[in-house]
Parts: structure tokens; sequence; C-alpha cells
């Protein structure tokens, strides 16, 4: 996913509790739905940003460091303006664009 065009908000969403346990019938359960993928999201978002700041790593010390570190801010700080990953899970758990299975429920059916 595109986490650079989330559309989650940057801020906190003041939401109605039952609306989130519409599709699992349980809060907890789809806390939890949203907690695994807010998981997922920041590890992405993590090793993303870490990619694009290992290009500046180096041992040295040049002139063109003053330049290299201008562009590292603006990188973090892009970054740092993103939706949280909480944030975008719940947005995408509210829109149904999370795949979720319980197997313990599915296990249930089966016997």
């Amino acid at each position: 996913m595109d986490y650079k065009k989330s559309t989650a908000p940057t801020d906190t969403v003041t939401r109605d509790v039952m609306n989130l346990c519409n599709e699992t019938g349980n809060i907890y359960e789809s806390v939890v739905i949203i907690g695994k993928r807010a998981n997922q999201i920041s590890a992405d978002i993590k090793q993303e940003l870490s990619k694009k700041l290992s290009e500046f790593a180096s041992t040295q010390d040049s002139l063109d460091e003053v330049f290299e570190n201008r562009e590292q801010i603006e990188i973090s700080r892009f970054y740092e303006k993103l939706p949280k990953a909480t944030l975008m899970a719940t947005q995408e758990f509210v829109e149904g664009n999370i795949y979720h299975r319980n197997p313990s429920k599915e296990s249930s059916l089966l016997d």
C-alpha cells in the first residue's frame, strides 16, 4: 500500500467504539486486528525510511555534508507528517480494507 496517499487523518479522531465492533462483534477482537495492522504499517514505514536514510550514511566527512543533512531533514520531516500507523490501520479497518480471520472460530465451525 502507498502510505503517502493514505486518507487517514493526521490527528486524533473521536470514534464511536460500537461502530468498530460491527464487523467482528467484539471490540477487543477489532482492537487486536487494528493493532496488528498498525504494527505491519509501522514496520513497513520504518524499513522504507531506513532504506532512504542509508543512502546518506558515510564514514568520512565531506563538504557536501551540509547539503546531505538538509536532504535527510526533508525526508525525516515528510515521514513525520504522515498519519500515525494506528490512524491508518483504523481507517483501513473502518473502510473494510483489512483481511482478517479468526482461526479459533473457523475450527469450531469444522468440528
